[in-house]
């Protein structure tokens, strides 16, 4: 049975939070502030934490960077009322999987959570992948270009997996969103542009020939020039 640990200052919130999960079959441990959880994340090893931004002592986007910079894979699900495309970039750049805007409707966090545990399965593909002199290493979590190692976020990373997948292939902006980040951010919202512009920068380091190419209207595609 997964385990899911929800960390949230709300008493409220967490009990109905834990009875939505135990309905769901799933072992669930609550944490009200980052120290408290990050002491349970370690000892209990839980499949996927869910995090509120605002709590004592201990931010979640401070609680995300201390399990990232411990090289803690576990699946991250942001759960706050900060809405605005800044705070999503930020909290998805600390190393978030996936963010929920309060109010929420549990339908929907449900789906979120049994997505993140599906991602979180270790999946049976080669250990190396890779197109043209672009290389990635789903083992090490290492990236290059020919020679050139590139230092990649881990949404960045993420993102270029998918492309390495699905060379010459154009792949529409819905897909990429659902794939990379499990979820649409909606009409407005550019989070993947830039995703896309730090991606392309580090790629074309040192003048080197672009890869990512936008496909006007439809979404990426990953080829030659």
């Amino acid at each position: 049975m997964p385990t899911v640990l929800i960390v949230d200052d709300d008493p409220k919130l967490l009990k109905m939070l834990q009875r939505t999960l135990v309905y769901e079959n799933l072992s669930v441990l609550t944490a009200g502030n980052g120290l408290e959880a990050l002491t349970l994340v370690n000892a209990k090893k839980p499949e996927l934490v869910i995090v509120d931004w605002m709590m004592p002592q201990m931010d979640g986007v401070t609680l995300i960077r201390r399990m990232r910079d411990e090289e803690n894979k576990t699946m991250v699900l942001m759960l706050t009322a900060r809405d605005n495309i800044e705070n999503r970039v930020e909290g998805l750049e600390s190393g978030a999987d996936d963010y929920l805007v309060k109010p929420f409707a549990p339908a929907e966090l449900v789906a979120r959570v049994h997505a993140l545990l599906r991602r979180a399965q270790p999946k049976l593909e080669s250990q190396i992948v890779s197109y043209l002199d672009v290389t990635l290493n789903l083992v090490t979590r290492e990236a290059c270009r020919g020679e050139n190692s590139l230092t990649l976020t881990l949404t960045e990373f993420n993102l270029l997996h998918l492309f390495l997948r699905h060379p010459r292939q154009v792949l529409e902006r819905g897909q990429i969103l659902t794939d990379v980040w499990g979820y649409d951010f909606g009409g407005n919202d550019n989070v993947l542009e830039i995703y896309i512009g730090y991606l392309r920068k580090k790629l074309e380091a040192g003048q080197r020939p672009r890869l990512i190419h936008t496909v006007r209207g439809v979404g990426y595609v990953l080829r030659e020039e």
